[in-house]
C-alpha cells in the first residue's frame, strides 16, 4: 500500500517548514508528500522548492489561486495528482511524528476511514517552537510531560501508543470528531463520493460534510487516537461568517443520505481519466 500525504497550507511557511521536518523524519518511507497550497505567496513557494532536492521522498506543490478560503479544492487538486493508493490529509500546521504514517498503514483498512486527533500547542510556544526551529517531532514523552506541567499543551494523552483492537471501532457511523487535519482514506472511497464538496466556502465543516458522505457511502470510521497524534501550532482563529451557512448544508446532507459531492474531485480530472495539472497520470481515485 502507498501512500499520499495531502498537506494543506495558507501563508505559514514556519508552520510548513515544521510539519516538512517532521514528514522528513518518518521512519516509513513508503509515501509521497503533496503540498495543498491555497494561494500562498511565493515564499512558499521558495520553501517547499528548496526542500525537494534533499527530501527523503518524492515532495510536489499544488498551488492554486488565492479566491478566499478554500482547502476543500486545494486538496481535491492535491488528491487529483496523487499517485497513492491511500490519502491521509495533514494541516500545515499538524506536525507529525516519526511513527505517523507508519501507524496510519497499520490502521488502514479496506472500507474505513482512519480519524486521528491532536494535541493543541499554546500561543507562546508555539512562537517559541517557531523562532527557535525546535524539533518538537522528535520529543520523547518526559519532554512532553514537563511541557503539559508548564501548561504549553492542552493534555498529552494523544501522545500515547495503545492498541484498542475492535475498540476502535465502537464509532463506526461517528462522523463528529472528523478532522481532515489528520484524517486517512482510501483513495478509491475518496473517488467515489468525489472528495471534498467545494460548495463550502469559507471557514467550517467541510470536513464533517466529507465523513458524513463516506459514511453514507458504506464507509465506517475507524478511532487513530492513542495511535496518530499530531502537534497542533496555534493560530488565530479563521474567519467563521459562512459558519451558520455550512452548517445547514451539512445537516441537508446528513439528512437526505447523499454521498457524492456535487462539487468536487471531478473537476481536476479530464475526460479520459488523466489528472488535470502540472503532473498528469492516472490516479488510484480514478483507476
Amino acid at each position: 500500500m502507498s501512500q499520499s500525504v495531502i498537506v494543506t497550507t495558507y501563508n505559514r511557511p514556519d508552520a510548513l517548514a515544521a510539519v516538512l521536518a517532521g514528514l522528513a523524519a518518518q521512519k516509513d518511507r513508503d509515501f509521497e508528500v503533496l503540498v495543498a497550497d491555497d494561494g500562498s505567496r511565493d515564499d512558499t513557494r521558495q520553501l517547499v522548492e528548496g526542500e525537494i532536492a534533499r527530501f527523503p521522498v518524492s515532495l510536489r506543490h499544488v498551488w492554486q489561486d488565492d479566491l478566499g478560503f478554500r482547502a476543500g479544492a486545494a486538496r481535491n487538486r492535491a488528491a487529483a495528482q496523487s499517485r497513492g493508493d491511500y490519502l491521509i490529509f495533514l494541516d500545515g500546521d499538524c506536525v507529525p511524528r516519526p511513527d505517523w504514517t507508519a501507524r496510519h498503514r497499520d490502521l488502514a483498512e479496506p472500507g474505513w476511514m482512519v480519524a486521528g486527533n491532536r494535541i493543541l500547542l499554546s500561543p507562546a510556544f508555539t512562537q517559541e517552537v517557531l523562532a527557535t526551529g525546535a524539533p518538537i517531532h522528535t520529543w520523547d514523552f518526559t519532554q512532553w510531560q514537563k511541557a503539559a506541567e508548564d501548561g504549553v499543551i492542552n493534555r498529552t494523552l494523544p501522545l500515547r501508543s495503545v492498541g484498542l483492537g475492535p475498540l476502535r471501532k465502537l464509532a463506526a457511523r461517528r462522523w463528529q470528531r472528523v478532522r481532515s487535519c489528520n484524517l486517512g482514506v482510501w483513495a478509491r472511497d475518496f473517488g467515489r463520493v468525489n472528495g471534498f464538496d467545494e460548495t463550502f466556502e469559507g471557514w467550517g465543516y467541510e470536513d464533517s460534510d466529507l465523513a458524513v458522505r463516506l459514511l453514507n457511502a458504506g464507509v465506517r470510521r475507524k478511532e487513530g487516537a492513542l495511535a496518530t497524534g499530531v502537534l497542533h501550532l496555534w493560530h488565530r482563529e479563521n474567519d467563521r461568517s459562512r459558519e451558520g451557512i455550512n452548517w445547514d448544508t451539512l445537516q441537508q446532507r446528513i439528512a437526505d443520505g447523499t454521498s457524492r459531492a456535487a462539487h468536487g474531485l471531478d473537476a481536476y480530472f479530464g475526460s479520459n481519466g488523466e489528472a488535470l495539472g502540472n503532473v498528469p497520470l492516472r490516479s488510484p481515485l480514478r483507476g
